[in-house]
């Protein structure tokens, strides 16, 4: 019954912030004056009657008014003191999340087997492995790479290139092939390759961009390869 309250509140929140939400309610929030605390109220409004109906416990108050008071409030806050960028977004739904779970926990968690599920997992070696790894794949790797194909960089590269996308697609291809190897779906590791392979390495047939196709072979197999090792060994450790 508990878990199914804390799924039932998980999916109210997606349905009234992403589907519910239109963009007549997203420009009024924006609004100023009365009309922006109206569209703010409304979408409030949504959240806590549907979080209400959801959980069909009519005498409990508590979850619908904590939800329409803290959604009205960071919603105020965003929109008068907050940008509008990704860190606003991420800082936004980790609140609301944050409210959920305190909220459900606090009514229907049990918190001596939520304490003994922790406690287990932070002594469990493979928890501390997976994290290690996946850190490991991050900064540290960019580093060495960063380092290792230094030597070879083409002094045009980093004018034809956007801020630190080099930087995130790294990041992102070497989560997927960890991920893919550790579940065991190492056939995923190839689609990537080739995927990349059809975005990166159309132009090898110009004798101008020789030099750059070379480069990025360099970095992306250099990526691939620690990834794939330091997926393996994870591997084997768990």
């Amino acid at each position: 019954m508990g878990i199914t309250i804390l799924f039932k509140l998980l999916f109210v929140h997606i349905l009234s912030d992403f589907v519910l939400q239109t963009d007549s309610i997203c420009k009024g929030k924006k609004k100023e004056g009365a009309a922006k605390v109206g569209f703010q109220i409304l979408h409030s409004l949504i959240h806590a009657v549907l979080a209400y109906l959801f959980v069909a416990q009519w005498d409990n108050w508590i979850i619908p008014v904590v939800i329409f008071v803290t959604h009205l409030m960071m919603d105020f806050i965003k929109s008068d003191y907050l940008k509008e960028n990704m860190t606003t977004f991420i800082i936004d739904q980790a609140v609301h999340i944050a409210v959920i779970f305190l909220l459900w926990f606090s009514l229907y968690g049990y918190a001596e087997h939520w304490f003994e599920w922790f406690s287990y997992y932070l002594s469990n070696p493979r928890l501390w492995a997976l994290i290690t790894a996946y850190l490991l794949i991050l900064k540290p790797t960019s580093i060495f790479l960063s380092l290792f194909i230094k030597r070879w960089t083409p002094e045009e590269s980093a004018s034809q290139s956007l801020p630190n996308a080099g930087k995130w697609i790294g990041y992102l291809e070497r989560i997927l092939i960890l991920t893919f190897i550790l579940a065991g779906k190492i056939e995923g590791v190839g689609f990537l390759l080739a995927a990349k392979s059809i975005f990166r390495f159309g132009e090898l047939n110009k004798a101008k961009e020789i030099k750059i196709t070379e480069y990025v072979l360099i970095g992306t197999f250099a990526s691939f390869t620690i990834a794939i090792l330091i997926g393996f060994i994870t591997s084997q450790l768990l």
